[in-house]
């Protein structure tokens, strides 16, 4: 409040610990002022499911408004308590107060309908039915170009995707929707606009990885797709192995791009006067860096936030013009942090098909580095997710300052099925996806071979995963089950043909093309030959095995955690470790919305940890 600022001159005008009052759960989702900065509408998940009331409040006198459904059963979303609508936390303001555009999920939480609603705040609001897309392997979602010239709805499935906008320019009430390209199979693409061009991030042609290319802002303007150019005709993304394009950012004079190169995160700026493009480079060897939040389009100064593994997150301005004007703006304080004391190595292992080396990102107390050079075995943390193209990056967290304190050295491995390297890191032939997936787990195995070589013995070696990473760790733990001492599965999906086989349950049949469709032959035994549910070998000592599980996760339902705790304990009845399950009844798929509970949680998982392997 004004009378109890954190900054000075700051004043809160959406208070979380107010919202959560009274909930066993509270998760605000999006968060969209409207364009005259009056009010603000934000969406709300009381249940853990997903599931998200859209609530506008007036900034000026404090008042909630909850979006309420439409028609007496599907229309307008899903029916919430006293009618609120219920949406899939994705919404965005039109041109003025009174147009709302949000989309809407079907009974397996897919993403299908867009719809735009005038006068929400009236009693006679009314929504239209704009787009639904009706293939279950695909899934929408709309926002506003940076520019706020367009409202854009894209809907995509794992490999093909198209983009419709609606132009806000235009004085028509009823403005027409337009496709930018029609969807062609294997064609993914997104858009951006500057300047009355599109921008596409794009693999057309079939490039390994997303080329940048532009064209007149238009309909159906494929034939006019064109490489974006640096100053010297040089394609600036080109699609190839050396550097990947995640996203593109136009700003009034330059654009920023975020993308990856050699396997860290980088940040590139993109003059469109003069077409200088330029990498922005930084101190240590490993790093995480990304754009920060940034509302005003002509700025000429651009946050980022930065971190490594031992430098806290902080908050960075960069001049667009001189990237060597910058500002720290904030740094994480953590109390008690020293990085002089520890240490981190960027390292690459060898996989077992001898030519694919696998990175693995390592940090230490010296202390403990200082014992493993001296001869002495130490205990090690084993850390990895491998699945969709999502990386896990060298940044920093202080929730691993305990493990490091007691002598642990804590590893991630950018294994195989994460974008680390790029998109060839997760397709076929030689990535992690499809008839290639256990690629994911010998990769994780070979890593752990390596730690077990180098710094520790199987008595001191931990893993950890969660959701698709739950995946990894069961996999593994079945091909080497001797392997590890203590294994951490979080919200595991372990039950991989069964749940792939029942396109009922929430978001499964768009996964196929993730795991591929156990309703054909090849796909289903290569499912059944990797899925931990079904490979627990019998006979076997296995590691301790912590597995949590949250009974409004929409994503992992929680009878697989509890079907593969329960054939872990049959298997091997006389296992000498235990085999611990957690479920929470109040918490979805991301763990505890309270941040006090979640600490509260991880203590858990660590002290089951330190625990097992004689360090509490």
């Amino acid at each position: 409040s004004k009378d109890s600022p954190i900054l000075l001159g700051e004043q809160v005008y959406l208070d979380v610990n107010m919202l959560a009052k009274n909930q066993s759960y509270c998760n605000v989702g999006f968060v969209a002022s409207s364009p005259s900065q009056e009010l603000l509408a934000y969406s709300i998940d009381y249940s853990g499911a997903e599931d998200y009331e859209v609530h506008i409040r007036n900034l000026t006198s404090g008042h909630d408004f909850a979006l309420k459904k439409t028609g007496p059963s599907g229309e307008g979303g899903l029916r919430g308590k006293n009618d609120d609508l219920l949406t899939s936390d994705d919404f965005t303001w039109g041109k003025d107060e009174k147009t709302f555009y949000y989309t809407t999920a079907d009974s397996a939480h897919r993403t299908y309908r867009l719809y735009e609603r005038k006068n929400w705040d009236s009693e006679d609001f009314t929504d239209a039915l704009l787009m639904e897309e009706k293939d279950h392997l695909f899934s929408c979602s709309v926002d506003k170009s940076f520019d706020e010239k367009y409202i854009f709805y894209g809907t995509s499935s794992k490999d093909t995707s198209e983009v419709w906008y609606i132009d806000l320019s235009t004085d028509a009430d009823d403005a027409e929707m337009k496709c930018v390209s029609p969807r062609r199979t294997n064609v993914l693409y997104d858009v951006e606009s500057h300047d009355g061009r599109w921008y596409i991030s794009t693999n057309f042609g079939n490039s390994t990885n997303m080329k940048l290319m532009t064209a007149p802002a238009k309909p159906n303007s494929l034939t006019d797709w064109k490489l974006v150019e640096d100053g010297d005709g040089d394609p600036v993304f080109d699609g190839s192995l050396v550097k990947s394009l995640d996203s593109f950012t136009a700003f009034k004079t330059h654009a920023v791009l975020e993308g990856r190169e050699d396997g860290i995160p980088r940040v590139w700026t993109y003059s469109f006067e003069t077409n200088d493009f330029i990498r922005l480079e930084f101190d240590d060897a490993a790093y995480v860096v990304g754009l920060s939040t940034n509302y005003e389009i002509d700025a000429a100064n651009v946050a980022y936030e930065y971190s490594s593994m031992l430098a806290p997150p902080s908050t960075i301005e960069i001049s667009l013009n001189d990237d060597s004007q910058r500002s720290v703006l904030k740094t994480q304080s953590v109390p008690g942090y020293d990085n002089v004391l520890y240490g981190t190595d960027r390292l690459e292992v060898l996989s077992r098909d001898g030519k694919t080396q696998i990175p693995i990102s390592v940090v230490y107390h010296k202390d403990t580095m200082g014992k493993v050079k001296d001869g002495e075995r130490v205990p090690v943390h084993l850390y990895g997710y491998g699945s969709y193209g999502e990386s896990v990056d060298a940044n920093f967290d202080s929730t691993r300052l305990p493990l490091l304190k007691r002598g642990m050295i804590y590893v991630i491995a950018h294994i195989r099925g994460g974008g680390e390297m790029g998109q060839q890191w997760y397709e076929e032939p030689n990535g992690a996806k499809l008839l290639c997936k256990e690629n994911t787990f010998n990769d994780f195995v070979d890593v752990a071979h390596f730690l077990v070589e180098n710094w520790t013995i199987t008595q001191m070696l931990s893993c950890e995963g969660r959701s698709a990473g739950g995946l990894l760790i069961g996999a593994s733990i079945n091909q080497a089950p001797e392997l590890f001492r203590v294994a951490i599965l979080g919200v595991p999906f372990v039950d991989v043909a069964v749940t792939m086989t029942d396109s009922s349950i929430p978001l499964t049949s768009g996964e196929w093309i993730e795991w591929g469709n156990p309703n054909e032959e090849k796909y289903f035994q290569y499912m059944m030959d990797y899925s931990p549910m079904n490979n627990v070998q019998e006979g076997k000592t296995y590691p301790a095995c912590w597995v949590t599980g949250g009974l409004h996760d929409p994503r992992v339902a929680y009878w697989e955690p509890s079907k593969f705790t329960a054939t872990l304990r049959h298997s091997n009845p006389n296992n000498e470790h235990p085999v611990c399950m957690k479920l929470d009844l109040h918490q979805g798929h991301f763990s505890s919305s309270d941040r006090y509970k979640f600490y509260r949680e991880l203590a858990s998982d660590y002290s089951f940890l330190l625990d097992q392997l004689g360090l509490a």
